[in-house]
């Protein structure tokens, strides 16, 4: 019913829009060609399209020949040199972003404005389904501008843009867009191409696939930290325990010795998709199918089979996805545009034992629409408002299924209010939510929690900004936000193979309660940029999860609890062209970023990345860009209890972009070497950090090409 009833509401805008061409005829434009990007001074995730200058709080964009330099095969590795990103890295296909230290259900995962819905939020082994190789353009907005997107959205949205559902008519009889990637350390193989076909001047059918097939990583030294070594080695010289029917015995000194590659780290995943779209000079209506199939391993802490090709635990990922958009400008003295959005999507994975058979099966049905109204502009006052649905019903079957069958429901009401004074901007913005969230275990699931919980959550942002001149503007934003636990915090109670972890949640949670005060710097000139944001959060019931140092069905507990938390940081990036020689420009770049959180009455929270510094020096050019840069992340030793600490390393990266006729032809490479000197890193936000590190040497070479 809640889908017939959006679909119903887009089907309506569209037909308002095409059915009413003369509402917005000094409105019209002309169409932007394919060939063309939004500038990346423009952020198109919210209601309506801003400047990055007048936000107000962190927010980047990766499009163009930088996001073909960091295309991965998952979206937290393609991020990881966005400031304040880190990643989960659950190996290299299950690596989910990480925000400002934060993780999980307080990120958001976005494909073009909607939820990717998939479980990846459930646990750290489980892949988004976001294929980066389809990306036309990703957004990262930290901060209090990604609660439009969600309560849940404390830590921030990664919105990823594609052209499944086209936007404009191409110029061409036929417009196609391909990409093709080699990558060394994992023998990586992958290519994607997308095809948009005019039929007449108003309708355009689109078709897109990809491929990506990669063996086992190679990595730069021993796949066990020094740490992890020490303590395997000391077990191994200990009498061996009986194993329980069924099992192996783990050979502790085999695994201490695994260096090289990165075993049971192989991935192949496929995806195809199919999309029109009715565009006119008011409005437009377009919808897609696509399908995402994956199959990958899942590095484990201790294999029984060491040195040999690793079978199990993998992950047989599958995806079905509706979408829908719909948009009427109505050129009215009320409002601007009415826009709308919905997606449906039935997903399922599988968690493979090593004879194949399924151990534990994930079933994912869920749906999200909203519908924004956006304000005409009256002097200098802007805004939109919307409400929002998401819909989720989750089951887990298995022996080894952690969480009972449960579903949850929210329904949101957002605004965002601007006034632009020139020199001076104010910013205002609010979410409501209701959130109902109902465990239903199965009758031999008597372990589980059976019951509803119901949260209303209000949350709030407010800020000003003042421009010292057309090119640097400072801004201040105070926020008030609340968030309901997810199933997962709430119901879990049980092993959870993927992540070798037995998992306990807590019913009895609270709302999750936070303030923030942000204080954001952006200015440029003939020859320079800079950018800089500082934080602070203070959380009152934060929920996190951490070792108790217990073990249960001989895996290690890790419980969620409650309790205050104190998160602050920085980030900063700027360049500068140092010489120019003609065409040519020598250009030196750099980043920084930190995060410093603290459970009150605990110590330091779990998983926190310590400071990291990049920075680079290179000649542009318009057909060649070269490019040098260092990375630099130190020792993380704020740990908590029973959490190792983590060794900090240095990578060295290089990369070179060839464009043969020039920026505007279609055609460009793109070589990089990453990790030059072999390095053996590790990234202290993974759950797997001391068991899976960080690719060792990789060269990889992209082929783009538009036409």
């Amino acid at each position: 019913m809640r889908i017939s009833l959006l679909l119903s509401t887009c089907s309506a805008i569209a037909i308002f829009t095409l059915s009413n061409p003369a509402l917005a005829e000094d409105e019209r434009a002309e169409k932007a060609a394919l060939h063309e990007q939004t500038p990346a001074n423009i952020i198109v995730t919210a209601p309506f399209q801003r400047d990055r200058s007048d936000i107000l709080s962190g927010a980047s964009v990766l499009q163009g020949s930088d996001l073909t330099q960091a295309i991965r095969p998952s979206i937290g590795e393609t991020l990881q040199h966005t400031p304040g990103v880190s990643a989960t890295s659950f190996g290299p296909s299950a690596s989910r972003p990480v925000l400002r230290g934060l993780q999980g259900e307080r990120v958001r995962v976005l494909v073009d404005g909607i939820g990717s819905i998939d479980v990846s939020n459930t646990s750290v082994d489980h892949a988004p389904v976001v294929n980066p190789l389809l990306a036309e353009r990703i957004e990262v907005l930290r901060g209090p501008q990604s609660l439009l997107f969600g309560a849940s959205a404390i830590g921030g949205v990664v919105n990823v843009i594609d052209k499944r559902i086209p936007r404009s008519v191409p110029d061409e009889p036929v417009h196609i867009d391909a990409i093709a990637t080699y990558g060394s350390a994992a023998d990586e193989r992958s290519g994607a191409g997308s095809v948009d076909v005019p039929l007449g001047d108003k309708f355009v059918v689109h078709a897109d696939g990809s491929y990506l097939k990669s063996d086992n990583m190679r990595i730069g030294g021993y796949a066990l930290s020094p740490s992890a070594r020490a303590q395997a080695l000391a077990s191994s010289q200990l009498p061996a325990e009986e194993p329980e029917e069924g099992e192996e015995a783990i050979d502790f000194a085999g695994n201490a010795a695994i260096r090289g590659k990165l075993p049971n780290s192989q991935a192949k995943t496929w995806t195809a998709g199919v999309g029109a779209a009715l565009i006119t000079e008011t409005g437009n209506l377009g919808v897609s199918y696509s399908h995402y199939d994956s199959l990958y391993g899942v590095p484990v802490r201790y294999a029984t089979l060491p040195g040999q090709e690793q079978e199990a635990p993998r992950l047989d990922l599958a995806q079905d996805r509706l979408d829908l958009r719909a948009e009427v400008e109505t050129g009215g003295g009320l409002l601007k545009a009415i826009r709308a959005r919905a997606s449906y999507a039935d997903y399922r994975h599988f968690e493979l034992e090593e004879s194949g058979e399924v151990g534990t099966a994930f079933y994912n049905k869920g749906m999200e629409g909203r519908i924004e109204l956006v304000q005409a502009d009256h002097g200098p006052w802007q805004g939109a408002s919307g409400v929002q649905y998401y819909s989720r019903n989750f089951n887990v079957v298995g022996e080894e299924a952690f969480l009972p069958k449960n579903d949850t429901q929210r329904f949101g009401a957002f605004t965002l209010q601007t006034l632009d004074y020139g020199a001076v901007k104010l910013e205002a913005g609010g979410r409501y939510e209701h959130s109902e969230l109902q465990a239903l275990p199965l009758e031999d699931q008597d372990q589980f929690f059976a019951g509803k919980r119901t949260f209303d959550t209000f949350s709030f942002s407010g800020g000003a900004s003042y421009g010292f001149n057309s090119d640097w503007r400072l801004g201040v934003n105070l926020s008030r936000s609340e968030r309901a636990p997810s199933a997962e915090e709430l119901f879990a109670n049980g092993p959870h193979a993927g992540t070798q972890a037995f998992e306990v949640g807590n019913p009895d949670f609270k709302t999750e309660r936070a303030w923030g005060l942000e204080a954001v710097l952006r200015g440029k000139g003939e020859n320079y940029s800079f950018e800089a944001s500082a934080y602070h959060n203070w959380f009152s019931n934060f929920i996190y999860e951490g070792l108790t140092g217990e073990e249960e069905d001989g895996l290690p507990v890790y419980q969620f609890s409650q309790a205050k938390a104190r998160y602050y940081g920085f980030e900063a990036q700027g360049s500068v062209t140092l010489a120019t020689f003609g065409e040519m420009k020598l250009v030196a770049d750099a980043l920084g970023d930190y995060v410093h959180a603290r459970i009150v009455g605990e110590g330091p929270a779990p998983r926190i990345p310590p400071l990291r510094l990049l920075g680079g020096l290179g000649v542009t050019s318009p057909k060649v860009d070269v490019r040098g840069e260092v990375e630099w992340t130190d020792d993380q030793k704020r740990v908590s209890d029973f959490e190792t600490e983590t060794k900090g390393f240095t990578l060295v990266n290089a990369q070179v972009n060839y464009r043969p006729w020039g920026t505007e032809r279609p055609l460009s490479f793109a070589l990089s070497a990453n990790n030059i000197f072999d390095v053996v890193a590790r990234r202290h936000a993974s759950f797997l950090k001391d068991f899976a590190p960080l690719s060792g040497r990789d060269i990889r070479v992209t082929a783009r090409v538009s036409f």
